[in-house]
Formats: structure tokens, sequence, C-alpha cells
């Protein structure tokens, strides 16, 4: 591997050319080694046959260097001997480097594929089964306070439990670490009782004192996170006892519940203020089916939790690898080493079978009609969203075009830069010069939105649908006209009062047929999230995000 190294390190320093006059030096000083240990290495390469070497007799004198070997060769190499070994972190650090090479994709698209998917071996008579998955959004952290991705949630769902869950319906919710609940005839006054004996990773024993410490933090924190419409109207949390919990809301809030039944009110051991909270989100403690036992940039490994209260995982390892590019398995009689691939890029039919998860992802575009511009005209915002709704250029009217020719500014997160980046070339066609600047989703919470003229947003329409859409709405709320954003706000109070989740539905859908009705909203479009496993796979449910539950997964036994 090092070897490897060397080379790279030759050739973006010399490699301008395939043959080149250098001296010794000038090598050691590139590998940052002695003059001795530069020969040294010459002569290795020389006998992989990778350069020639034509020396000159003298210090200092310069010799001939010839590269044979292209440098998309020497690094496919290093990272499929770091796969044989096993040590996955330095080859997904190789392709990172690399990633920019379609050629080095392409050959290590098939080696990559045999390290995923379900693998097993025998230990002492017992089966291991280790589930490999692949995904392209670089995880951070597992800390709930702290996460902004779909992917550290879905493993945050793994790690920890929330006092309450969603049933197998859509609006059912649960009992969870909280076996029973009631509430007093105001709404306000929520009684939780906690199951006795539920044990965290560490091997400390769940108490209230957890949940008021997990609550607290929430409340007291400055984050500006999602749902924090929501925990924001939490007054106080109190325990009453050792398994008892009480916490009272400022007003009445139907959706406080289903609010408990996501991962951002998971509830985290209350040790964590001896601690500290830098390291947590890398090494969390929870209740959940699996902990972490790895986590850096490249992997995350999760192990099976066997005191789990809700039952073992059938599953014992899962490892979960950040891969620069999106993997695509082809497809064929034979199958693919995947198992289980979560929004497949998958053509043809085979042995895959697919599933929907009744989830989706909607992208959207609003209009900043705070900020001082031409989208505060209602003329010049109606022709612009008509703009986006045509699939033909139109001729451009001269009239609404008469704008400042400062562009308008497209905002969005990182992710959706292709999206932002489509809604500007077409308004580049009808006359409307748009530039995009994109942010973390964490940054994104600022001040940027403010300063933009459009704004890319996306809504994950999952269980947790109706707590979105009020964390949305609420956020919308601050970019529109003020007596548009009266009469939102007013459904939103009225939603919020509201016990019946199919009527919830309907103000929801009058506040959207508003703002799409004044041009504040578009869609631009929406599609679900799918699933294609193989037969062997056993299991597959979703949880309430459309993911795979891990929980459930299994493989048949080796015969």
């Amino acid at each position: 591997m090092k070897l490897h190294d060397q080379y790279l390190k030759l050739h973006s320093q010399h490699g301008s050319t395939n043959k080149i006059e250098v001296t010794l030096d000038e090598l050691a000083l590139t590998l940052g080694c002695t003059h001795r240990n530069a020969l040294h290495v010459v002569n290795k390469m020389v006998s992989q046959e990778w350069i020639s070497w034509t020396p000159s007799r003298g210090r200092g004198r310069r010799s001939l260097l010839k590269f044979l070997i292209p440098p998309e060769d020497i690094a496919v190499q290093s990272m499929m001997q770091a796969i044989s070994r096993k040590d996955i972190g330095s080859a997904i650090a190789g392709i990172k480097t690399h990633a920019k090479s379609s050629t080095l994709q392409d050959t290590l698209q098939g080696w990559l594929l045999e390290y995923f998917g379900h693998h097993a071996e025998m230990n002492h008579n017992r089966q291991i089964d280790t589930l490999r998955l692949p995904i392209t959004q670089q995880l951070h952290t597992f800390d709930p306070l702290y996460m902004n991705l779909l992917a550290e949630s879905f493993i945050s769902s793994h790690v920890f439990d929330g006092l309450v869950r969603r049933g197998s319906n859509r609006d059912e919710i649960v009992p969870n670490l909280a076996h029973a609940w009631e509430t007093d005839e105001s709404r306000t006054l929520w009684t939780f009782f906690l199951r006795k004996e539920v044990p965290f990773h560490h091997g400390k024993v769940l108490s209230s004192k957890d949940v008021v410490y997990s609550f607290q933090r929430l409340i007291q924190s400055p984050q500006r996170t999602l749902y924090n419409s929501i925990f924001k109207e939490i007054q106080e949390v109190t325990a009453v006892n050792p398994s008892t919990v009480r916490i009272r809301l400022k007003r009445p809030n139907e959706l406080f519940l289903p609010f408990l039944c996501t991962s951002r009110a998971a509830i985290v051991p209350h040790e964590l203020v001896q601690w500290g909270e830098s390291g947590f989100g890398r090494k969390p403690v929870g209740t959940g089916p699996f902990k972490v036992s790895e986590m850096n940039d490249n992997l995350c490994i999760l192990e099976v939790f066997p005191y789990y209260f809700r039952g073992r995982a059938h599953l014992d390892r899962v490892e979960i690898l950040n891969i620069p590019w999106r993997v695509e398995a082809a497809l064929s009689e034979s199958g693919s080493p995947f198992h289980v691939i979560q929004n497949p890029a998958l053509e043809g039919e085979g042995t895959w079978s697919r599933i929907h998860s009744e989830s989706y992802i909607r992208k959207f575009v609003t209009c900043n009609t705070q900020k001082k511009g031409p989208l505060s005209d209602p003329v010049i915002r109606a022709n612009l969203i008509s703009c986006l709704k045509k699939d033909v250029i139109l001729p451009v009217d001269k009239h609404l075009v008469s704008i400042p020719s400062i562009p308008l500014q497209i905002a969005t997160i990182s992710q959706y830069q292709g999206d932002a980046e489509s809604i500007a070339a077409r308004l580049a066609g009808h006359g409307y010069p748009c530039k995009v600047v994109t942010s973390s989703p964490e940054d994104f919470k600022g001040p940027i939105r403010m300063e933009s003229d459009l704004i890319v947003f996306s809504l994950f329409r999952d269980q947790d649908e109706q707590l979105r859409l009020f964390d949305l709405y609420r956020t919308l709320s601050q970019h529109i006209e003020q007596h548009i954003r009266a009469d939102v706000e007013g459904w939103l109070n009225t939603i919020a009062l509201e016990s019946n989740s199919v009527v919830r539905a309907q103000s929801f859908q009058r506040i959207e047929d508003l703002l799409i009705g004044q041009n504040h909203l578009h869609i631009l479009h929406e599609k679900p999230m799918e699933t294609a496993y193989l037969p062997s796979v056993r299991g597959v449910t979703f949880n309430s995000q459309g993911w795979v539950d891990l929980r459930h997964v299994w493989f048949p036994p080796l015969l």
C-alpha cells in the first residue's frame, strides 16, 4: 500500500509528461525521505515495472524517469488490496481522492458490490450474520439534538428509543419506553409511566432522570432544529418518581404525541451531562436494538444489543459505508451481492423484488417576498412561477422581464444543487438571470434563506408528514406577504388544537392550496421511496421514515 501511495505522489508532482529529467534529491523531497531511501523506492518501482529509471553518475546529476503505468491503475490496485484485506477505510479514502476518475469508478464498481450485502460466517457452531449497506451521505453525528440528514436519523432510530412509537397503522401511536400515558382535560399535562429494567447500552437502567434530562436538553438548546416549534412549547418536565414523568405544555398541541415518536425526541442517558457532548454523536449510548461500536468519516458499525427490551434483532452486525458516488447494482439471473438497497437505481427484472414504503420525497421552490426585489410584485412572481410550469420555452415578455439586472439568488442545501441549477437554467431561458448558492443543512437554517429570492426545499412525506408540514409552514411564513402569513398562522393554530388527523390533513391542504394559488409555492416533483431486495432477505418491514427496519431483517441459516 505504501509503495502505491509513493507512486501516486511521484506522478502527481512529476507526471505532467511521461518522461522527465529529475535528481534523486528532488524525488527524496517529494517522498519526504532520505536520498538512500528514495533510491530504494525507485528500484522497487522499477522491479514492479511501474517506471523506467536511467541514472546519471554523480550526486546532483539529473536522471531520466519514465512513468509506465497510469496513476488510475495504481490507485485501483491499491484499493483492491485494501478491500481484500477488509481495510475498507483505506479503500474508501482512496476512492474519495480519485473519485473524479470514471475509469476508477468503473473498475472498482464490481469489487465494491462484492463487499456489500449479506455475509455469514460460523463461529462456535453459531451463524454470525452481517449486513453491509452503502450510503452516499457522509455521516456526521447520531446525537438526536444535532442530526440533519435522513441517513443519520435512520441509524439513530436503531440506536435510541422514544417514549412512544408509531404502530402498524399510519395514525396509531403505541407504547415504547413508556408502557402507558395519560393527559388531563386541558391536554397540557401529560404523564408517562416508564417500563421497568430497560437497559442502556452502557449498562445503566432507564429512569425518569434520563427522560427529564433529554427533554430539558432539547428545550434549552439554542439550535434551530426540525420540530423546534413543537418542543419549544414544553413548559416543564418533572420526575414524579423513578418510573413516572410529567410534561407540561404551555398550550395544547395535538402534534405533541406524534412528535414523541420522532428521532429528535429520543431518550439519552443523563450521564451525558458529565461525559460532555463533543464525542456523543460518534459514540452514542441509547436503549435501541443496536449499539454503535465504531464510527468514522467512512464507516459506521452497529453491533446487536442482545438485551433490547423489545427482543433481540436477528442480525448480529450492520456495517454502513459512505461511498462517494452512487453504487448501482446490475441485475442478472445470478442475482447481486446487494440484498437490500434503499432507493435503487436498477433496471430489468432478474431475481429482485421491489416494495414501496408509502413514503415520498417532494421537492419544491418558494418565493421570498420579504426581501426587497422583483418577487414582491405579484405579477412578476406569477410570471416566474409559470415559467417553471411550462415544458416549452416561450417568448420573453419584455415588460415583465424589465427587472433589475442583479441575478435572482436561489438558495438550497448542497444535496439539491442540481435541482436549483435546473431551475436557474429554466428561468434564464425566460430572461430571468439567476445564481445558485448552497450551504450545509445546518447553515441553511441561518440568514441565507432570507437573503435569497427563491428557496429550494424538500419535504419527506412519511408517517411524520404532519409534523414536517407544521414545521415547514412555520418556516415558510417568514418568507411570504403579511396578509398571507396571517392566514397560514391562523390555520396552524387551528391544526395544533385538532385531535383528528384527517381534519388536520384537510387544513394542511388548504394552506398548500393558498400558497400555490398566491404563487408563493411551486412543487417541482415528487418521488416514492422504494426498496429492492433479493428473495433470500426475510422480514422486510419499514419504520416510520420509510427505511427498512433492520431489527426484523433476517437470512436463512447456512446449510
